[in-house]
C-alpha cells in the first residue's frame, strides 16, 4: 500500500506503508546510528516525535526483546529507506514489520531518506504527516502540521508508580523522566540499590528516603515545560546528596539553577557524536538524543561551570555544579556506543556517593 510524507514546508515523499496504517501528525527529526534500531525504537525521549533513520538498511538483525530499553516502543513514526522483511540472526525473534504493528506504529519505507534529512539540516526539525490516504488535501494539512506541538510528555512516559531494583551497595534514587531500562541496570549492576521514582514525585518523599545518590534521567520533550519537576529539582538541589543527571535531567537541573535553553535547528540524534571531557581534554564517541540544550553563555559560574563540550558544533554536553557534588551530561554514557567510552561516568558518580558518605 502507497503511503505518504507531508513536511509542514509542502513537500511530499511518496513510499510503502510500514507498520500501522493509521495517520498520525508528529516532529519529524533524524537519527543517524547505523546499529540500534530497536533502542531507538523503545527510547522514551522519541515520544512525540517520528524517526526518520538514515542508515538505508534498517531490520536487517531483526527483533530481540532483551535488547529494548522500554517495554514498549514511543516514537509516532517511523521513516527509513529499506526495511529488512528476513532478519538474519540467531536471537532475533521477531521482525520491524510485526513489531511496528502490533504496537500500532505507522510508517514509510522506500523514501529518499538521504534527501528528507538534508531538507531536516538545512531548514530545522519540522512537523510531518504519514497517511495512507492519496486523496491527502495539502491547504487542510498544512495548518495542522504547523499547529502541533510535542506538549508535556514527560508525563505519558514515566512510571506509573516507583519500584525497586534490590542491590547490596549505595542507595539511590532514580527520577524517571523517561529512563532508558539500561540507566537503572548499569547503577544496579555496580551494586546499587536502585529506586525509581516516577516524575512528579515531591522532592520531600525522595529526601526523607535518604539516598546516598540521586539520579535524573533522559526524557522527550520542551524542558521548560516541566516546571512544576523543575521546582522539585530545584529542592534536591538544595541537599548535600550527591547528583548525576544525563540528558533532560541535565537540562532541567540547569534550569533549576537559573540557565536556560533553546531548541536546536535540528538536534544531536545518533551514536557517534564526539564529546570532549574538559578536565581531562580525552574525546569520547558519545550516543545522544536531544533536541534543545542548555544556554552556557546565560551560565553563572558562581554556581556551574561547562564540564563537556561537543567537539562538532561546540554545544554544551555537560556541567559540573560549583561547591557541590552534582555532574550532569547531555549524552547518554548507558547507550555503551563505544562500547564503554563514557561507562566511567558512573564509576565517578559511585566515588562521588562512597566519599560523601
Amino acid at each position: 500500500m502507497k503511503a505518504f510524507l507531508i513536511l509542514e514546508d509542502g513537500t511530499v515523499f511518496t513510499g510503502t506503508s510500514i507498520g500501522s496504517q493509521k495517520e498520525i501528525i508528529s516532529e519529524i527529526v533524524f537519527n543517524t546510528s547505523m546499529t540500534g534500531y530497536l533502542e531507538v525504537l523503545t527510547d522514551p525521549s522519541y515520544a512525540g516525535q517520528a524517526v526518520v533513520m538514515t542508515y538505508p538498511l534498517i531490520g536487517n538483525y531483526g527483533i530481540c526483546h532483551e535488547d529494548m530499553e522500554s517495554a514498549k516502543p514511543w516514537p509516532d513514526g517511523y521513516i527509513v529507506r529499506e526495511l529488512s522483511r528476513m532478519p538474519s540472526n540467531f536471537r532475533s525473534e521477531d521482525t520491524i514489520q510485526n513489531f511496528l504493528t502490533k504496537h500500532d506504529i505507522p510508517g514509510i519505507a522506500g523514501i529518499d531518506t538521504r534527501a528528507l534529512t538534508k531538507i531536516l539540516r538545512e531548514k530545522g526539525t519540522m512537523n510531518g504527516m504519514i497517511t495512507t490516504n492519496e486523496n491527502y488535501n495539502l491547504d487542510e494539512i498544512l495548518p495542522k502540521l504547523k499547529a502541533y506541538t510535542t506538549g508535556n510528555v514527560v508525563e505519558k512516559v514515566t512510571c506509573k508508580e516507583k519500584y525497586v531494583l534490590e542491590g547490596d551497595g549505595p542507595a539511590v534514587a532514580l527520577l524517571d523522566l523517561g529512563a532508558k531500562k539500561n540507566i537503572a541496570g548499569s547503577l544496579n549492576k555496580r551494586g546499587c540499590r536502585v529506586t525509581v521514582y516516577p516524575a512528579f514525585t515531591p522532592a520531600e518523599e525522595i529526601i526523607a528516603s535518604h539516598p546516598d545518590g540521586i539520579m535524573l534521567s533522559n526524557g522527550p520533550g520542551d524542558p521548560k515545560e516541566c516546571t512544576a519537576i523543575i521546582e522539585e529539582i530545584r529542592k534536591l538541589y538544595n541537599t548535600d546528596i550527591p547528583i548525576f543527571a544525563i540528558c533532560l535531567g541535565h537540562q532541567l537541573m540547569a534550569l533549576a539553577n537559573g540557565a536556560d535553553t533553546h531548541k536546536m535547528k535540528y538536534g544531536h540524534r545518533g551514536g557517534n557524536h564526539p564529546v570532549k571531557d574538559l578536565e581531562t581534554n580525552r574525546v569520547y564517541i558519545s550516543s545522544q538524543n536531544h533536541g534543545y540544550v542548555v544556554d552556557t553563555d546565560k551560565l553563572d559560574a558562581s554556581v556551574a561551570v561547562p564540564a563537556f563540550v561537543n567537539v562538532n558544533d561546540s554545544t554544551n554536553e555537560g556541567l559540573a555544579y560549583t561547591g557541590k557534588n552534582i555532574f550532569t551530561v547531555q549524552f547518554h554514557p548507558e547507550a555503551s556506543p563505544g562500547p564503554q567510552d563514557s561507562g566511567y561516568l558512573f564509576d565517578r558518580f559511585m566515588k562521588m556517593m562512597e566519599v560523601t558518605k
